[in-house]
């Protein structure tokens, strides 16, 4: 869990305006704590976070289409995994965006391991990483042209198969 000194840099460094303590949901891990930032701030708090609070281990990057959710206010909710190895303080950090804009700065330059987990949303979601070193695709071909974990991608008929060349077991 985030301790309080955390909480406290953070107000010291940004105010109460810009961010927000995040509600604690009944599936979070005990001791996890959450704060929400501003799209425009993320890369300045995660900066932060890193070099003044410690948060040395970026557990995960990950993205939640929020588009049939009952109340929503925003489409995809981007989400930092943080972890203070010295301490063992734990922190998840949101931003929400919408479209068009679906640009963040990457966390490349603060974690070497975000490279591969930027990619991943990237490719799944859409969600584009200004400054990442190798913003591709890394799970489908580059001709796939839409990402299949966003809520509005079509379930079924043939979607974007029947685009590629089919495989027989004689060239595979």
């Amino acid at each position: 869990m985030a301790d309080t000194a955390t909480l406290d840099k953070l107000k010291a460094r940004f105010g109460e305006a810009d961010w927000k303590a995040g509600d604690r949901l009944p599936s979070a891990s005990p001791g996890e704590s959450r704060i929400v930032v501003p799209q425009s701030q993320l890369a300045k708090y995660l900066k932060f976070l890193k070099t003044d609070c410690g948060f040395d281990l970026l557990v995960d990057v990950t993205c939640v289409d929020y588009l049939h959710f009952r109340n929503a206010k925003d489409r995809f909710g981007l989400v930092y995994c943080l972890a203070n190895t010295t301490t063992s303080e734990r922190l998840i950090v949101r931003c929400y965006l919408n479209e068009p804009d679906l640009t963040v700065e990457s966390a490349v330059p603060l974690w070497e391991g975000a490279n591969w987990l930027e990619r991943e949303v990237y490719d799944m979601f859409g969600i584009v990483f200004g400054g990442h070193p190798d913003l591709r695709r890394i799970l489908l071909p580059d001709e796939f042209a839409d990402h299949p974990l966003r809520k509005d991608y079509p379930l079924r008929g043939r979607g974007e198969r029947h685009n590629f060349h089919r495989l027989t077991r004689e060239e595979g």
